[in-house]
C-alpha cells in the first residue's frame, strides 16, 4: 500500500502562483511515476504533470510553460509549482503514484486539493 499526503492549494487571483506538495509513504517501488491530475466540474480528469523516478517528465498541453513539477526520490515527494494561474486552472488537483511497469493494483490517488483561481 502507498499513502499520499497532499498539501497546498487554495484561492489565488489570476496571474498568481501556488505550490502543491505530495508525499508518498508505505511500499514505495524503485521504479515509479508520481504526478498531478486535475478535474473541474463537468470535465474529465486530465493529466497536469507526471515525473518518473528514473527521469522523464511530461506536462499537459494547457500547463506547459507555466507549471513545473519537481521531485525528491529520497523523500518520495513531488511538488507542483504553478505560475501565471488562470481561472481555467480552477479544479480539484489529485496526486497520483503508480508503479512502472503499470499495475492497476499499484495505482494510488490522493484525496484531492482544491485550487481556485479568481478573475
Amino acid at each position: 500500500q502507498v499513502h499520499l499526503a497532499e498539501a497546498g492549494g487554495g484561492l489565488v487571483q489570476a496571474g498568481g502562483s501556488l505550490r502543491l506538495s505530495c508525499a508518498a509513504s508505505g511500499s514505495i517501488s524503485r521504479s515509479n511515476a508520481m504526478g498531478w491530475y486535475r478535474q473541474a466540474p463537468g470535465n474529465e480528469r486530465e493529466m497536469v504533470a507526471v515525473t518518473r523516478s528514473l527521469g522523464i517528465t511530461t506536462y499537459g498541453d494547457s500547463v506547459k510553460g507555466r507549471f513545473t513539477v519537481s521531485r525528491d526520490n529520497v523523500k518520495n515527494t513531488v511538488w507542483l509549482h504553478m505560475n501565471s494561474l488562470k481561472p481555467e486552472d480552477t479544479a480539484v488537483y489529485y496526486c497520483n503514484f503508480r508503479d512502472i511497469p503499470y499495475s492497476a493494483s499499484r495505482d494510488y490517488w490522493g484525496q484531492g486539493t482544491q485550487v481556485t483561481v479568481s478573475s
